[in-house]
Protein backbone atom coordinates (compact mmCIF):
# COMPACT_ATOMS: atom_id res chain seq x y z
CA UNK A 1 0.00 0.00 0.00
CA UNK A 2 1.36 3.22 -0.82
CA UNK A 3 2.96 5.19 1.68
CA UNK A 4 0.67 7.69 3.34
CA UNK A 5 1.38 11.73 4.26
CA UNK A 6 2.74 11.44 8.07
CA UNK A 7 -0.60 13.93 9.44
CA UNK A 8 -3.20 11.92 7.27
CA UNK A 9 -1.43 8.58 8.77
CA UNK A 10 -1.48 10.46 12.29
CA UNK A 11 -5.01 10.73 12.18
CA UNK A 12 -6.13 7.36 10.55
CA UNK A 13 -4.31 6.06 13.56
CA UNK A 14 -6.71 8.28 15.43
CA UNK A 15 -9.70 7.07 14.11
CA UNK A 16 -8.60 3.24 14.25
CA UNK A 17 -7.72 3.68 18.29
CA UNK A 18 -11.45 5.05 18.54
CA UNK A 19 -12.60 1.79 16.42
CA UNK A 20 -10.64 -0.14 18.59
CA UNK A 21 -12.83 1.76 21.90
CA UNK A 22 -15.74 1.20 19.75
CA UNK A 23 -15.21 -2.74 18.95
CA UNK A 24 -14.64 -2.80 22.73
CA UNK A 25 -17.89 -1.51 23.91
CA UNK A 26 -19.66 -3.82 21.35
CA UNK A 27 -17.36 -7.08 22.79
CA UNK A 28 -18.68 -6.12 25.70
CA UNK A 29 -22.59 -5.79 24.70
CA UNK A 30 -22.17 -8.97 23.40
CA UNK A 31 -20.77 -10.83 26.58
CA UNK A 32 -23.38 -9.13 28.59
CA UNK A 33 -26.05 -10.51 25.63
CA UNK A 34 -24.57 -13.96 26.08
CA UNK A 35 -24.43 -14.01 29.42
CA UNK A 36 -27.66 -12.60 30.05
CA UNK A 37 -29.30 -15.15 27.78
CA UNK A 38 -27.58 -17.81 29.29
CA UNK A 39 -28.30 -17.27 33.06
CA UNK A 40 -32.32 -16.06 32.54
CA UNK A 41 -33.62 -17.87 29.31
CA UNK A 42 -34.60 -21.99 28.76
CA UNK A 43 -31.72 -24.12 27.76
CA UNK A 44 -31.81 -27.70 26.90
CA UNK A 45 -28.62 -29.01 27.98
CA UNK A 46 -26.90 -32.21 27.65
CA UNK A 47 -26.33 -33.88 30.75
CA UNK A 48 -22.47 -35.57 29.26
CA UNK A 49 -19.48 -33.87 29.84
CA UNK A 50 -18.43 -30.78 31.08
CA UNK A 51 -19.95 -27.62 30.66
CA UNK A 52 -17.12 -24.96 30.34
CA UNK A 53 -19.62 -22.13 28.58
CA UNK A 54 -20.23 -20.18 31.80
CA UNK A 55 -16.44 -19.93 32.86
CA UNK A 56 -15.29 -19.32 29.29
CA UNK A 57 -17.70 -16.49 29.27
CA UNK A 58 -16.71 -15.11 32.68
CA UNK A 59 -12.72 -15.17 31.33
CA UNK A 60 -13.42 -13.47 27.95
CA UNK A 61 -15.66 -10.70 29.86
CA UNK A 62 -12.44 -10.03 32.02
CA UNK A 63 -10.37 -10.06 28.74
CA UNK A 64 -12.72 -7.95 27.19
CA UNK A 65 -12.81 -5.67 30.13
CA UNK A 66 -9.00 -5.06 30.26
CA UNK A 67 -8.73 -4.79 26.40
CA UNK A 68 -11.15 -1.74 26.60
CA UNK A 69 -9.08 -0.32 29.24
CA UNK A 70 -5.67 -0.36 27.11
CA UNK A 71 -7.83 0.71 24.17
CA UNK A 72 -8.87 3.83 26.01
CA UNK A 73 -5.28 4.51 27.41
CA UNK A 74 -4.17 4.03 23.69
CA UNK A 75 -2.15 0.90 24.66
CA UNK A 76 -3.60 -1.74 22.26
CA UNK A 77 -0.53 -2.69 20.22
CA UNK A 78 -0.82 -5.18 16.91
CA UNK A 79 0.23 -7.92 18.75
CA UNK A 80 -2.95 -7.50 21.51
CA UNK A 81 -5.03 -6.91 18.85
CA UNK A 82 -4.04 -9.96 17.18
CA UNK A 83 -4.26 -11.52 19.74
CA UNK A 84 -7.89 -10.67 21.28
CA UNK A 85 -8.91 -11.45 17.31
CA UNK A 86 -7.60 -14.98 17.61
CA UNK A 87 -9.17 -15.04 21.28
CA UNK A 88 -12.49 -14.11 19.84
CA UNK A 89 -12.28 -16.77 16.71
CA UNK A 90 -10.87 -19.41 19.32
CA UNK A 91 -13.50 -19.32 21.95
CA UNK A 92 -16.19 -18.63 19.34
CA UNK A 93 -15.16 -22.47 18.01
CA UNK A 94 -14.73 -23.78 21.61
CA UNK A 95 -18.18 -23.06 22.45
CA UNK A 96 -19.81 -24.21 19.11
CA UNK A 97 -17.45 -27.30 19.14
CA UNK A 98 -18.90 -27.93 22.89
CA UNK A 99 -21.71 -28.57 21.99
CA UNK A 100 -21.00 -32.45 20.96
CA UNK A 101 -20.28 -32.86 24.29
CA UNK A 102 -22.77 -31.35 25.86
CA UNK A 103 -25.69 -33.11 24.16
CA UNK A 104 -23.63 -36.20 24.05
CA UNK A 105 -24.11 -36.22 19.89
CA UNK A 106 -21.56 -36.69 16.93
CA UNK A 107 -19.50 -33.48 15.88
CA UNK A 108 -21.18 -33.36 12.75
CA UNK A 109 -24.03 -31.89 15.08
CA UNK A 110 -22.24 -28.94 15.94
CA UNK A 111 -21.79 -27.52 11.88
CA UNK A 112 -25.96 -27.57 12.10
CA UNK A 113 -25.55 -24.90 15.37
CA UNK A 114 -26.59 -21.52 14.20
CA UNK A 115 -23.94 -20.02 16.53
CA UNK A 116 -21.55 -19.98 13.08
CA UNK A 117 -23.71 -16.76 12.53
CA UNK A 118 -21.38 -14.87 15.21
CA UNK A 119 -18.47 -15.02 13.02
CA UNK A 120 -19.89 -12.57 10.47
CA UNK A 121 -20.35 -10.31 13.95
CA UNK A 122 -16.70 -10.60 14.88
CA UNK A 123 -15.63 -10.02 10.71
CA UNK A 124 -17.85 -6.77 10.56
CA UNK A 125 -16.58 -5.76 13.99
CA UNK A 126 -13.16 -4.94 12.02
CA UNK A 127 -14.87 -3.37 9.21
CA UNK A 128 -14.73 -0.58 11.85
CA UNK A 129 -11.14 0.39 11.08
CA UNK A 130 -8.93 1.68 8.21
CA UNK A 131 -6.84 -0.81 8.13
CA UNK A 132 -7.79 -4.27 5.91
CA UNK A 133 -5.66 -6.53 7.61
CA UNK A 134 -6.60 -7.30 11.05
CA UNK A 135 -10.74 -7.32 8.84
CA UNK A 136 -8.80 -9.93 6.99
CA UNK A 137 -6.87 -11.81 9.57
CA UNK A 138 -10.71 -12.40 11.17
CA UNK A 139 -12.06 -14.01 8.06
CA UNK A 140 -9.24 -16.52 7.35
CA UNK A 141 -9.49 -17.63 11.30
CA UNK A 142 -13.12 -18.21 10.89
CA UNK A 143 -12.86 -19.93 7.83
CA UNK A 144 -9.53 -21.80 9.18
CA UNK A 145 -11.86 -22.22 12.38
CA UNK A 146 -15.21 -24.10 10.45
CA UNK A 147 -12.70 -26.26 8.13
CA UNK A 148 -11.37 -27.23 11.33
CA UNK A 149 -14.49 -28.48 12.92
CA UNK A 150 -15.80 -29.99 9.65
CA UNK A 151 -12.30 -31.96 9.56
CA UNK A 152 -12.68 -33.29 13.06
CA UNK A 153 -16.33 -34.18 12.12
CA UNK A 154 -15.43 -35.94 9.32
CA UNK A 155 -11.87 -37.75 10.08
CA UNK A 156 -11.24 -38.16 13.99
CA UNK A 157 -14.71 -38.56 15.29
CA UNK A 158 -15.49 -42.15 16.43
CA UNK A 159 -19.06 -41.80 15.78
CA UNK A 160 -18.50 -40.52 12.34
CA UNK A 161 -22.07 -41.29 10.48
CA UNK A 162 -20.72 -40.58 6.93
CA UNK A 163 -20.99 -38.22 4.03
CA UNK A 164 -24.55 -37.47 2.55
CA UNK A 165 -25.79 -35.78 -0.56
CA UNK A 166 -29.67 -35.68 0.82
CA UNK A 167 -30.66 -32.53 2.31
CA UNK A 168 -33.19 -34.15 4.35
CA UNK A 169 -31.41 -36.91 5.20
CA UNK A 170 -28.68 -34.10 6.45
CA UNK A 171 -31.27 -32.01 8.33
CA UNK A 172 -33.08 -34.75 10.17
CA UNK A 173 -29.79 -37.03 10.90
CA UNK A 174 -25.73 -36.64 11.95
CA UNK A 175 -24.33 -37.08 8.48
CA UNK A 176 -22.02 -34.22 6.50
CA UNK A 177 -23.51 -32.57 3.42
CA UNK A 178 -20.02 -31.32 2.36
CA UNK A 179 -21.84 -28.81 -0.31
CA UNK A 180 -23.44 -27.41 3.20
CA UNK A 181 -20.32 -26.61 4.29
CA UNK A 182 -18.39 -25.60 1.32
CA UNK A 183 -21.57 -22.69 1.20
CA UNK A 184 -20.90 -21.27 4.71
CA UNK A 185 -17.06 -21.24 3.56
CA UNK A 186 -17.49 -19.57 0.60
CA UNK A 187 -20.08 -17.19 2.37
CA UNK A 188 -17.25 -16.34 4.93
CA UNK A 189 -14.80 -16.23 2.65
CA UNK A 190 -16.50 -13.12 0.18
CA UNK A 191 -17.76 -11.40 2.87
CA UNK A 192 -14.76 -10.98 4.43
CA UNK A 193 -13.14 -9.92 1.22
CA UNK A 194 -16.36 -8.05 -0.12
CA UNK A 195 -15.83 -5.86 3.36
CA UNK A 196 -11.43 -5.64 2.48
CA UNK A 197 -12.61 -4.77 -0.43
CA UNK A 198 -14.76 -2.09 0.34
CA UNK A 199 -12.73 -0.66 3.31
CA UNK A 200 -9.78 -0.29 0.88
CA UNK A 201 -11.84 1.75 -1.31
CA UNK A 202 -13.20 3.93 1.66
CA UNK A 203 -9.77 4.17 2.46
CA UNK A 204 -8.46 5.55 -0.73
CA UNK A 205 -11.84 7.93 -0.97
CA UNK A 206 -10.83 9.18 2.10
CA UNK A 207 -6.77 9.55 1.33
CA UNK A 208 -7.84 11.03 -2.02
CA UNK A 209 -9.80 13.90 0.01
CA UNK A 210 -8.01 14.58 2.27
CA UNK A 211 -5.43 15.52 -0.35
CA UNK A 212 -8.33 17.58 -2.21
CA UNK A 213 -8.94 18.95 0.76
CA UNK A 214 -4.96 19.86 1.24
CA UNK A 215 -4.50 21.63 -2.62
CA UNK A 216 -7.70 23.01 -2.28
CA UNK A 217 -6.01 24.33 1.56
CA UNK A 218 -2.66 25.45 -0.66
CA UNK A 219 -3.98 27.14 -3.25
CA UNK A 220 -6.76 29.52 -1.20
CA UNK A 221 -3.23 30.82 -0.41
CA UNK A 222 -2.60 31.87 -4.12
CA UNK A 223 -6.45 32.59 -4.76
CA UNK A 224 -9.64 33.44 -2.49
CA UNK A 225 -10.98 30.69 -0.89
CA UNK A 226 -14.32 31.10 -2.97
CA UNK A 227 -11.80 30.14 -5.90
CA UNK A 228 -10.14 27.82 -4.67
CA UNK A 229 -13.42 26.17 -3.43
CA UNK A 230 -15.46 26.74 -6.88
CA UNK A 231 -11.91 25.61 -8.85
CA UNK A 232 -11.86 22.31 -6.81
CA UNK A 233 -15.18 21.68 -7.63
CA UNK A 234 -15.64 21.93 -11.13
CA UNK A 235 -14.79 19.18 -13.67
CA UNK A 236 -11.76 19.68 -16.13
CA UNK A 237 -14.08 20.64 -19.09
CA UNK A 238 -15.78 23.02 -17.10
CA UNK A 239 -12.05 25.33 -16.94
CA UNK A 240 -12.19 26.51 -20.15
CA UNK A 241 -10.35 29.83 -20.87
CA UNK A 242 -13.37 32.32 -22.38
CA UNK A 243 -16.34 31.85 -20.17
CA UNK A 244 -17.14 34.57 -18.07
CA UNK A 245 -20.31 36.66 -16.23
CA UNK A 246 -20.77 39.71 -16.10
CA UNK A 247 -20.80 41.25 -12.59
CA UNK A 248 -21.10 44.77 -10.83
CA UNK A 249 -18.09 44.99 -8.58
CA UNK A 250 -15.42 47.58 -7.47
CA UNK A 251 -11.61 47.20 -7.63
CA UNK A 252 -9.40 48.75 -5.65
CA UNK A 253 -5.50 49.04 -6.45
CA UNK A 254 -2.86 49.53 -4.24
CA UNK A 255 0.76 50.59 -4.37
CA UNK A 256 3.76 51.61 -2.37
CA UNK A 257 5.51 54.31 -2.98
CA UNK A 258 8.98 54.39 -3.59
CA UNK A 259 9.80 50.87 -2.91
CA UNK A 260 11.81 49.86 -5.21
CA UNK A 261 14.68 52.82 -3.89
CA UNK A 262 13.62 50.71 -0.77
CA UNK A 263 14.46 47.61 -1.90
CA UNK A 264 17.46 48.44 -3.50
CA UNK A 265 19.17 49.64 0.05
CA UNK A 266 17.83 46.67 2.16
CA UNK A 267 18.98 42.99 2.46
CA UNK A 268 16.82 40.35 0.09
CA UNK A 269 15.62 38.75 3.45
CA UNK A 270 14.56 42.03 5.29
CA UNK A 271 12.79 43.47 1.84
CA UNK A 272 10.86 40.32 1.81
CA UNK A 273 10.03 40.36 5.77
CA UNK A 274 8.83 43.51 4.76
CA UNK A 275 6.72 42.91 1.63
CA UNK A 276 5.42 39.92 3.29
CA UNK A 277 4.61 41.85 6.65
CA UNK A 278 2.50 44.56 4.04
CA UNK A 279 0.75 42.22 2.19
CA UNK A 280 -0.49 40.02 5.56
CA UNK A 281 -1.91 42.98 7.13
CA UNK A 282 -3.58 44.41 3.28
CA UNK A 283 -5.10 41.07 3.10
CA UNK A 284 -6.50 41.62 6.23
CA UNK A 285 -8.25 44.70 5.53
CA UNK A 286 -9.29 43.40 2.31
CA UNK A 287 -10.94 40.62 3.98
CA UNK A 288 -12.31 42.48 6.57
CA UNK A 289 -14.40 43.98 4.07
CA UNK A 290 -15.23 40.97 2.16
CA UNK A 291 -12.78 41.84 -0.48
CA UNK A 292 -10.83 39.30 -2.48
CA UNK A 293 -7.10 39.84 -3.77
CA UNK A 294 -7.17 39.16 -7.44
CA UNK A 295 -3.28 39.92 -8.06
CA UNK A 296 -0.09 40.41 -5.90
CA UNK A 297 1.82 42.55 -8.62
CA UNK A 298 5.27 42.88 -6.90
CA UNK A 299 4.59 45.75 -4.07
CA UNK A 300 1.13 46.35 -5.56
CA UNK A 301 -2.36 44.53 -5.01
CA UNK A 302 -5.09 44.46 -7.28
CA UNK A 303 -8.46 43.77 -5.30
CA UNK A 304 -12.38 43.45 -5.94
CA UNK A 305 -15.29 43.36 -4.18
CA UNK A 306 -18.21 41.98 -5.64
CA UNK A 307 -16.46 39.90 -8.33
CA UNK A 308 -16.22 36.39 -6.65
CA UNK A 309 -19.56 36.47 -4.95
CA UNK A 310 -22.37 39.17 -6.20
CA UNK A 311 -22.32 41.72 -3.34
CA UNK A 312 -25.24 44.50 -2.88
CA UNK A 313 -22.46 46.84 -1.15
CA UNK A 314 -19.32 46.15 -3.07
CA UNK A 315 -18.69 49.86 -3.87
CA UNK A 316 -18.81 50.87 -0.12
CA UNK A 317 -17.01 47.93 1.36
CA UNK A 318 -14.31 48.72 -1.58
CA UNK A 319 -13.91 52.16 -0.08
CA UNK A 320 -14.62 50.92 3.62
CA UNK A 321 -11.28 49.13 3.14
CA UNK A 322 -9.23 51.92 0.89
CA UNK A 323 -9.66 53.59 4.29
CA UNK A 324 -8.43 50.97 6.33
CA UNK A 325 -5.50 50.25 3.98
CA UNK A 326 -3.90 53.76 5.28
CA UNK A 327 -5.19 52.84 9.33
CA UNK A 328 -3.47 49.50 8.57
CA UNK A 329 -0.18 50.87 7.27
CA UNK A 330 -0.50 53.82 10.01
CA UNK A 331 -0.23 50.91 12.64
CA UNK A 332 2.44 48.65 10.66
CA UNK A 333 4.65 51.96 10.39
CA UNK A 334 4.28 52.26 14.45
CA UNK A 335 5.02 49.00 15.00
CA UNK A 336 8.64 49.02 12.69
CA UNK A 337 9.17 52.56 14.85
CA UNK A 338 8.51 50.68 18.03
CA UNK A 339 11.02 48.12 17.16
CA UNK A 340 13.85 50.54 15.81
CA UNK A 341 13.68 49.42 11.79
CA UNK A 342 13.93 53.00 10.33
CA UNK A 343 11.88 51.71 7.00
CA UNK A 344 8.51 53.54 6.92
CA UNK A 345 5.75 52.75 4.35
CA UNK A 346 3.92 55.35 2.26
CA UNK A 347 1.18 53.95 0.06
CA UNK A 348 -1.54 55.21 -2.76
CA UNK A 349 -5.02 53.36 -3.39
CA UNK A 350 -7.66 54.00 -5.96
CA UNK A 351 -11.28 52.79 -6.19
CA UNK A 352 -13.58 52.75 -9.18
CA UNK A 353 -17.12 50.68 -9.47
CA UNK A 354 -18.62 49.43 -12.61
CA UNK A 355 -19.48 46.52 -14.62
CA UNK A 356 -16.69 44.04 -15.51
CA UNK A 357 -16.11 40.21 -16.93
CA UNK A 358 -15.40 37.86 -14.12
CA UNK A 359 -14.06 34.51 -15.52
CA UNK A 360 -10.92 32.61 -16.96
CA UNK A 361 -8.26 33.61 -19.03
CA UNK A 362 -5.20 31.75 -20.35
CA UNK A 363 -4.45 28.84 -22.29
CA UNK A 364 -4.62 25.12 -22.40
CA UNK A 365 -2.21 24.21 -19.75
CA UNK A 366 -2.41 27.98 -17.75
CA UNK A 367 -5.52 29.13 -16.60
CA UNK A 368 -6.38 32.08 -14.48
CA UNK A 369 -9.11 33.35 -12.75
CA UNK A 370 -9.32 37.21 -13.58
CA UNK A 371 -11.30 40.37 -13.67
CA UNK A 372 -11.77 42.45 -16.65
CA UNK A 373 -13.45 45.50 -17.10
CA UNK A 374 -13.30 49.47 -17.04
CA UNK A 375 -13.93 49.35 -13.16
CA UNK A 376 -10.36 47.66 -13.19
CA UNK A 377 -8.89 49.78 -15.63
CA UNK A 378 -9.56 52.83 -14.42
CA UNK A 379 -8.90 52.24 -10.52
CA UNK A 380 -5.27 51.44 -12.30
CA UNK A 381 -5.11 54.85 -13.78
CA UNK A 382 -6.61 56.42 -10.48
CA UNK A 383 -3.76 54.90 -8.88
CA UNK A 384 -1.08 56.40 -10.74
CA UNK A 385 -2.73 59.57 -11.06
CA UNK A 386 -2.11 59.98 -7.47
CA UNK A 387 1.43 60.91 -8.06
CA UNK A 388 0.22 64.01 -10.12
CA UNK A 389 -2.67 64.80 -7.58
CA UNK A 390 -0.28 64.78 -4.60
CA UNK A 391 -2.67 62.36 -3.20
CA UNK A 392 -2.56 59.00 -1.42
CA UNK A 393 -6.19 58.04 -2.00
CA UNK A 394 -8.56 58.54 -4.79
CA UNK A 395 -11.65 57.74 -6.30
CA UNK A 396 -14.58 58.94 -8.45
CA UNK A 397 -17.49 61.10 -7.83
CA UNK A 398 -19.59 58.75 -9.05
CA UNK A 399 -18.09 55.81 -7.40
CA UNK A 400 -19.02 57.63 -4.08
CA UNK A 401 -22.30 58.32 -4.90
CA UNK A 402 -23.02 54.90 -5.55
CA UNK A 403 -21.35 53.71 -2.56
CA UNK A 404 -23.34 56.22 -0.47
CA UNK A 405 -26.28 54.42 -1.40
CA UNK A 406 -24.71 51.35 -0.44
CA UNK A 407 -24.62 52.78 3.20
CA UNK A 408 -21.25 54.17 2.89
CA UNK A 409 -20.44 56.38 5.36
CA UNK A 410 -17.49 58.53 5.18
CA UNK A 411 -15.22 59.02 8.54
CA UNK A 412 -14.21 62.71 7.80
CA UNK A 413 -15.05 65.61 4.80
CA UNK A 414 -14.09 64.87 1.56
CA UNK A 415 -12.26 66.86 -1.22
CA UNK A 416 -13.78 67.13 -4.08
CA UNK A 417 -11.53 67.95 -7.61
CA UNK A 418 -13.38 68.76 -10.71
CA UNK A 419 -13.07 68.37 -14.16
CA UNK A 420 -9.57 66.71 -13.90
CA UNK A 421 -7.52 64.94 -16.42
CA UNK A 422 -6.35 61.50 -16.12
CA UNK A 423 -3.79 59.70 -17.99
CA UNK A 424 -5.01 57.41 -20.10
CA UNK A 425 -8.74 58.96 -20.31
CA UNK A 426 -10.61 60.60 -22.85
CA UNK A 427 -12.49 62.83 -20.95
CA UNK A 428 -12.26 64.65 -17.67
CA UNK A 429 -13.29 63.73 -14.21
CA UNK A 430 -14.55 64.39 -11.16
CA UNK A 431 -12.39 62.97 -8.89
CA UNK A 432 -12.80 62.67 -4.97
CA UNK A 433 -9.23 62.79 -2.64
CA UNK A 434 -9.70 59.86 0.01
CA UNK A 435 -5.99 60.67 1.45
CA UNK A 436 -3.82 63.40 1.17
CA UNK A 437 -0.22 62.85 0.68
CA UNK A 438 0.19 65.53 3.03
CA UNK A 439 -1.44 66.87 6.29
CA UNK A 440 -1.41 70.07 4.70
CA UNK A 441 -3.10 69.15 1.02
CA UNK A 442 -5.42 67.66 3.68
CA UNK A 443 -6.41 70.85 5.59
CA UNK A 444 -6.65 73.34 2.34
CA UNK A 445 -8.93 71.52 -0.12
CA UNK A 446 -10.28 72.69 -3.17
CA UNK A 447 -13.94 72.27 -2.61
CA UNK A 448 -14.74 70.57 0.27
CA UNK A 449 -17.64 67.77 0.32
CA UNK A 450 -19.66 65.62 3.02
CA UNK A 451 -21.39 62.21 1.57
CA UNK A 452 -21.63 61.02 5.38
Amino acid sequence: MKALPPALKRRIDELDERAEIRIGWAQLALIVFFCSAYAFLPRAEGSAGFNFVPYALAGYAVFTVLRLGLAYRRRLGTWLIVASIVFDVALLTAIIFSYHVQYNEPAAFVLKSPTVLYFFLFIALRALRFDPTFLILTGVLAVASWVSLVVYAIYFDSEFAGITRNYVEYTNGSKVLVGAELDKIIVISATTFLLAYVLMRSRALLVSAVRDHVIAGNLSRFFAPEIARNVGAQEPAELVSGVATTRDIAALFIDIRGFTAMAAAMQPSNVMALLTGYQSAMASVIGRFNGHIDKYLGDGILATFGAVDASPSYAADALHAAFGVHAAVDALNEEMRREGRAVQLRVGCAVAAGSALVGVVGGADRLEHTVIGVPVNLAAKLEDANRVEGTAGLTTRSTLKLAKRQGFVTPHRLELRRKRHVAGLSGRVDLIVLKSASASAETDPITALSYG
